[in-house]
């Protein structure tokens, strides 16, 4: 279930923060921070990850408790209905309970973003800045509003299930057809946009830093980044050079 609002509002109260404050910060309105809060509306990826930042918190933790994760069907002294051992209760109450994830569809956390981005957490393990989802992007959205790109601490790693995404990174313009994948460092600004005519499915690794662990050194977030005309004529470079190395760049296409 998606509590985004809620969750941010307590989280802005512990940090100690003002709606205006907060606002302020992020450089957005009062009255949308407010609207987010009340669940009328919804950020961006690069509004995420800017109020992650300001409020000392890594997006694993927007996701909400991960106890909800371990909510399933009901149980029978952990046997499933017919007969077969359910895995999200086999090792319960031993030492893996912890540190084994193993979630249901209908039980995944999820997270909804302006333009129909749509994350669901696909595992919650007890390590934080560590995101494993499942990506959705309706026809025509980005990851930021007007063309800015954003950049955070970490490595992102996709792979698609279905669509065509188009993903800036720095110079450089990619774009990726079912099958497809891609790694690349946070830190270099980039967007996503699906230029499909259809939805677009994606899975997503992002590992980033504790930020509990690296206080000194929180993310940067560059909202106001823009692309300065990717080069496609590089990116069709890279690919030629990384057939003949067999190296970077691998398409199934």
């Amino acid at each position: 279930m998606d509590n985004l609002g809620s969750r941010l509002k307590d989280l802005r109260l512990k940090a100690g923060l003002t709606l205006r404050a907060l606002a302020r910060k992020a450089e957005v309105s009062p009255s949308f921070v407010s609207q987010i809060e009340n669940g009328k509306s919804q950020p961006s990826v690069a509004t995420l990850y800017a109020f992650a930042q300001l409020l000392d918190v890594s997006i694993d933790e927007l996701f909400g408790p991960r106890a909800s994760e371990a909510e399933g069907p009901a149980l029978v002294e952990g046997w499933g209905p017919n007969g077969n051992k359910n895995p999200s209760n086999a090792w319960h109450p031993s030492e893996y309970a912890n540190r084994v994830s193993v979630v249901h569809p209908s039980h995944r956390s999820s997270l909804t973003m302006a333009e129909g981005v749509v994350w669901e957490r696909l595992a919650a393990t007890p390590e934080h800045a560590v995101n494993f989802m499942k990506i959705t992007y309706a026809a025509g959205a980005t990851s930021t509003g007007g063309g800015d790109l954003v950049s955070h601490e970490g490595y992102e790693y996709g792979y698609v299930v279905k669509g065509t995404l188009e993903i800036v990174v720095g110079t450089e313009m990619f774009t990726l057809h079912e099958g497809e994948s891609i790694g690349f460092d946070s830190m270099i600004p980039h967007r996503l946009r699906n230029v499909g005519d259809g939805e677009f499915e994606g899975i997503w690794f992002v590992h980033g830093r504790d930020q509990r662990m690296t206080a000194a050194n929180p993310p940067v977030v560059k909202r106001n980044a823009r692309a300065s005309k990717p080069s496609r004529r590089v990116v069709k470079r890279t690919r030629k050079s990384a057939r003949r190395s067999g190296g970077a760049w691998a398409s199934p296409r």
